[in-house]
């Protein structure tokens, strides 16, 4: 039997895919509880849980609804998860911009000991800017070592990547791709990011963003870093 932790994450992911949009009646508590086999009182508990996040309302006369829909960041990581269930990489409102595809010798510290490479070896670099609404939300940065881009050619050419380069890899290889631990920091802004985010600061401001980087990995090592730099002000749901 479900919980109601559990029944408020299923509406929750519903209202996040645009399965259900601002102004949708919720199920009625009999409806829900006939649906997942609950008592009213889990369903109460589970709007209760929605409501406190501002993503259900109950409106006299009409019942319980879905709010406006909140400006909620979802990163590289949370869209593989959404393209699975839903076979979308966007959201409701949500595109991206700015797509660039570059072949650069790799000089960062962190990324070189994230992907095993030399400082200086080739790696394939993609950069793309998320918005909702027209409003830019978050940078996305992905970036490929040889190995990965010898079996995932597709990486490094211009056009958008249509499926997820793990899927593609695996299907090339056999070797199943993991997704290692996302972590995040606080650092400053590079001017590119903060030219991509279009914030409005004087020249040569510190401005601060949050970073969140995951690496994937199979049986043979890291194949790919990914990084999410994310608007100063912007919600990013935490797992």
């Amino acid at each position: 039997m479900l919980g109601y932790a559990e029944i408020a994450s299923h509406f929750r992911r519903q209202i996040a895919d645009g399965e259900l949009n601002p102004g949708d009646g919720m199920p009625s508590y009999k409806e829900a509880s006939d649906q997942f086999g609950v008592n009213r009182t889990t369903v109460i508990r589970a709007y209760d849980m929605l409501k406190s996040e501002g993503l259900i309302i109950s409106r006299p006369g009409v019942g319980t609804v879905v709010a406006a829909r909140p400006r909620v960041v979802i990163s590289g990581v949370d869209r593989l998860d959404r393209l699975n269930r839903t076979g979308r990489r966007y959201g409701p409102g949500e595109e991206s911009t700015g797509h660039r595809v570059m072949r650069r010798s790799i000089a960062d510290a962190e990324v070189c000991q994230a992907l095993n490479v030399e400082p200086g070896e080739e790696v394939v670099i993609r950069i793309r800017t998320f918005q909702q609404e027209s409003r830019p939300t978050s940078v996305g940065v992905s970036i490929y070592p040889p190995r990965t881009v010898a079996e995932v050619p597709e990486l490094g050419e211009e056009e958008r990547m249509e499926r997820y380069f793990g899927d593609i890899y695996t299907e090339r290889t056999g070797r199943e791709v993991i997704k290692g631990q996302r972590t995040g920091h606080a650092r400053q802004a590079s001017q590119d990011e903060i030219n991509a985010l279009q914030l409005d600061v004087p020249a040569h401001a510190a401005v601060a963003v949050l970073v969140t980087s995951v690496t994937f990995h199979d049986e043979e090592g890291p194949l790919g870093y990914w990084e999410d730099v994310y608007a100063p002000g912007e919600r990013i749901p935490i797992p």
